[in-house]
């Protein structure tokens, strides 16, 4: 437990650090923001394949069935989330920083395109719908496109109407195909 201070004391403010001077910044202007995490595209690729070498966590898993017994076994979990922090960087948007950087750029893509491939294995599970989820994060859609223009019972409906009304429906359904 700490001592408690006398009401009458104040307590010591940190000594502030001496900004440097004008004349030892670059042009003598400021550099401004914080120096990069990674100097050269092979700093940033040995990373990220020590991450995928092993560097990830993993997380238990139950298999088995009732009759031959269960099992815990440990399993992979990468995740952009993990990289990110296993890169050292404090959030995904400083990661995605890395790629707007053109000798940065290929190295991210890659690194998000592993993971995106170790989602689209967890498809053919039991249960994908995290994996879903994750997938649609890398811009992937979950839609039908039906096409209704060869549609049987739409031709029949089509049929019953008077001929002016169907033609309008029909343009109606060919300008919605064309969007």
């Amino acid at each position: 437990m700490l001592p408690k201070a006398d009401k009458h004391t104040k307590p010591k403010k940190p000594a502030k650090k001496k900004p440097v001077p004008k004349t030892e910044w670059p042009n003598g202007k400021h550099p401004g923001g914080r120096p990069p995490k990674y100097e050269t595209k092979e700093q940033l690729e040995a990373k990220i394949e020590e991450y995928f070498a092993g560097g990830y966590r993993t997380r238990p898993v139950v298999i088995g069935n009732k009759k031959d017994g269960y099992k815990i076994t440990q399993v992979p979990a990468i995740t952009i989330s993990d990289l990110v922090i296993f890169l050292g960087f404090c959030d995904r948007a400083s990661f995605y920083d890395y790629e707007r950087n053109p000798e940065f750029s290929n190295t991210i893509k890659k690194a998000r395109t592993l993971i995106e491939r170790e989602y689209e294995q967890l498809l053919v599970t039991q249960s994908p719908t995290g994996a879903i989820f994750a997938l649609k994060n890398f811009g992937w859609v979950d839609k039908q496109d039906v096409d209704v223009s060869d549609n049987r019972m739409v031709q029949d409906i089509l049929s019953a109407l008077p001929a002016d009304v169907a033609e309008g429906v029909r343009q109606a359904i060919k300008a919605k195909g064309k969007k």
